[in-house]
């Protein structure tokens, strides 16, 4: 041949460095299998002997190896003139194996003590320029004990994902906590070893509160994931559509590794089938809690329903937080059974309750002259004034301003600057893309439509009063009852329906759920003949057919309608289409 490679013999030991995070962290000097003669035993006998060391078990199970005779075993017992039936001399050393790999059945000497400065230098020099946070460096050499231009050693290779059993437990010497180092780096000054998560529950405004929240810590940075009534959604994208506030929407968000921070909504029926989905949070939200779903699932009381959502404020960390409605009795008694700190927000700035916690340096939140205001302790720390923040509708939409101050906590004590929090909550549009179902609003040319997932006497009461401050000529109601709760729930949503409107749409859900649509529409009717003996009253029972007759027939100047739907993205792509139809006609 015109050329020729000539290569150095490397002669020596195997020896293994473990750099972590750029440090030299332990070096260990690793032997192939062997067996020592005792001048009257065969080398299988040897052998056999080896393997009944406690520490040696099958493949990586237990700290050494077993030794197996394989065809490799025969070959290089034959190269040294041997067989497994040959019978060393006394003290005479037999090597099995030609590689010195513990996964061989090899042993491991700890030498981490006596490595020479300069090749540990070398050692961290090689992980920077490769760029191997954790490495494992084999060196070939009689020993690390000497610069390695002195014994004429090598590097053989760089190992990407080094085993640690020779550090953690050496066949001898020094046992070394080499976990520790890559546990420091990957978590570095003690940070939290889990994403932060915050879970909302309550009766109603989970859902505007969850995604208020998403939209905050999003705001400060944070890859956000969350879930709610209508959708997992990772960093605003929808990954899953659907009623996603049980558990396995919980884990989904969980195990998402572009994931930091989960903001959970945990609804009851998750809940009661199958619990969180998750041990800890940092922070528990609880809205309220108002009379629905009960008598399903063994839940027939408020006070029942009530243990429910406080299992959320039951898993809150030492130094996290519950975040309480001050103003529910309910939910303020949650407070007692948080296994965390507990911060209360209230509609009354002089509310007993917030005075009481003011004074125990407690922090709070509430309305106070028209602003979203901190309380710490005797401080206040004014965050927004709340016709400024666009999910209230200029203040009319208390029930927002509720929400806003769950979040405003919930975001507070996770971190977040109330001037980063004040940015957040006055850039957060209500809408059908952003709050699909809660208060989405269309103006129309000549009157205003307004979509909602109201569904409980408790929610409808939070649309009342936003509409007793808001000035239609007439207000015009589309509901319908479910057929899963208690006939008093329903007579409930008709009474306050009759309080709200000049005239009602009375339609149907797709699922009945257990009664007939007359039996419901019966109580319904009876409802708003209890608060209400004009109220004219229409029975259409299909959602499409309702929205269309309100918008296309019924509505007239300066009239306001309300929808409570069942399908909120048909309902929203219905209403849609007619607006496009209205803005078509005005042009």
């Amino acid at each position: 041949s015109r050329r020729v490679i000539v290569e150095q013999f490397i002669t020596g030991f195997d020896h293994r460095v473990l750099v972590i995070n750029y440090k030299f962290e332990a070096a260990a000097v690793r032997k192939p299998a062997s067996v020592v003669g005792d001048g009257k035993s065969s080398i299988q006998l040897l052998i056999d002997e080896v393997n009944k060391d406690p520490r040696r078990g099958f493949g990586h199970e237990k700290v050494l190896t077993a030794i197996t005779v394989n065809d490799q075993t025969i070959n290089f017992l034959k190269d040294q003139g041997l067989t497994t039936e040959s019978v060393p001399k006394k003290d005479e050393e037999v090597l099995l194996k030609p590689t010195a790999n513990l996964s061989t059945g090899g042993t491991a000497e700890d030498i981490t003590d006596q490595v020479h400065p300069s090749i540990i230098t070398m050692c961290e020099r090689v992980a920077r320029i490769i760029g191997l946070d954790i490495c494992g460096i084999d060196i070939m050499a009689p020993s690390l004990f000497r610069p390695l231009k002195e014994t004429r050693g090598a590097i053989l290779e760089v190992n990407a994902a080094p085993g640690f059993r020779m550090h953690l437990e050496p066949t001898h010497g020094l046992p070394r906590n080499v976990a520790e180092p890559v546990i420091d780096m990957l978590f570095p000054n003690k940070s939290y070893e889990r994403i932060p998560i915050i879970a909302i529950s309550g009766t109603n405004g989970k859902t505007t509160t969850s995604r208020l929240i998403s939209h905050i810590v999003k705001s400060a940075g944070y890859q956000v994931g969350y879930t709610t009534t209508d959708g997992v959604y990772i960093q605003d994208e929808l990954m899953m559509q659907g009623d996603c506030t049980g558990p396995v929407s919980a884990e989904f968000v969980l195990k998402d590794p572009t994931v930091n921070f989960a903001v959970l909504e945990c609804a009851r029926g998750g809940i009661l089938r199958a619990g969180l989905g998750f041990h800890k949070c940092n922070t528990a939200v609880v809205t309220n809690v108002g009379g629905d779903h009960l008598g399903i699932g063994g839940i027939d009381s408020i006070e029942k329903l009530a243990l429910v959502k406080a299992v959320v404020t039951k898993v809150v960390l030492p130094e996290g937080y519950a975040v309480l409605n001050a103003d529910d009795d309910l939910v303020y008694g949650m407070r007692k059974t948080s296994t965390g700190q507990t911060a209360l927000f209230s509609m009354d700035e002089h509310s007993n309750r917030i005075q009481d916690h003011a004074k125990k340096n407690g922090l709070a939140c509430v309305y106070e002259n028209g602003f979203i205001t901190l309380l710490k302790g005797n401080w206040k720390v004014r965050v927004a004034e709340a016709k400024d923040i666009p999910i209230t509708f200029g203040g009319r939409a208390e029930f927002n301003i509720q929400n806003a101050m769950g979040a405003t906590l919930a975001a507070y004590t996770n971190g977040i600057k109330a001037s980063e929090i004040k940015a957040a909550l006055k850039s957060f549009e209500p809408g059908a893309e952003s709050t699909p179902g809660r208060m989405n609003l269309f103006e129309f040319k000549d009157f205003t439509v307004m979509c909602d997932y109201a569904h409980n006497a408790h929610g409808m009461r939070a649309i009342k009063g936003f509409l007793e401050k808001t000035v239609a000529n007439k207000k015009i109601g589309i509901i319908a009852g479910v057929g899963d709760r208690r006939d008093a729930d329903t007579i409930e949503l008709g009474e306050v329906a009759g309080e709200m409107f000049d005239e009602i749409i009375i339609r149907q859900d797709k699922n009945l759920r257990g009664k007939s649509a007359d039996e419901i529409m019966n109580l319904l009717q009876k409802g708003i003949r209890n608060t209400n003996q004009e109220v004219k009253i229409h029975v259409i029972e299909k959602e499409y057919e309702a929205v269309e007759f309100a918008i296309k027939k019924l509505a007239q100047k300066g009239d306001f309608i309300c929808i409570s739907s069942d399908v909120i993205p048909d309902a929203l792509e219905q209403i849609i289409k007619y607006k496009k139809e209205d803005m078509a006609v005005i042009s």
